[in-house]
């Protein structure tokens, strides 16, 4: 079976965001309530409400609830960096709305 290396989504604005597997590692072995949910990450970031961070107009936050998640966690937030030509996730946590 082939390993990916790289997803490539696109949020509600057609902007492509890419996940790498380097950053899903970060995320998984961080935050384990998020390891079987890779694709309700990619769904935040294509369906989520974007909020711009206040102190770093280049960085946004992806926010969006999940049923699917365990324990008292509701919802998902991503982080996104935007960059000319380089719009990536840095990471990603599971959260209470």
């Amino acid at each position: 079976m082939d390993r990916i290396d790289c997803w490539t989504i696109q949020d509600r604005q057609g902007r492509e965001i890419y996940l790498t597997q380097e950053r899903w590692q970060h995320i998984i072995i961080r935050h384990k309530a998020l390891a079987r949910h890779l694709d309700d990450v990619l769904n935040t970031i294509r369906l989520g409400r974007r909020r711009q961070d206040s102190q770093q107009p280049f960085k946004y936050f992806y926010q969006r609830h999940c049923d699917k998640l365990t324990g008292y966690y509701n919802s998902i937030t991503v982080v996104v960096l935007f960059f000319p030509d380089n719009n990536y996730v840095v990471t990603a946590w599971p959260t209470t709305e």
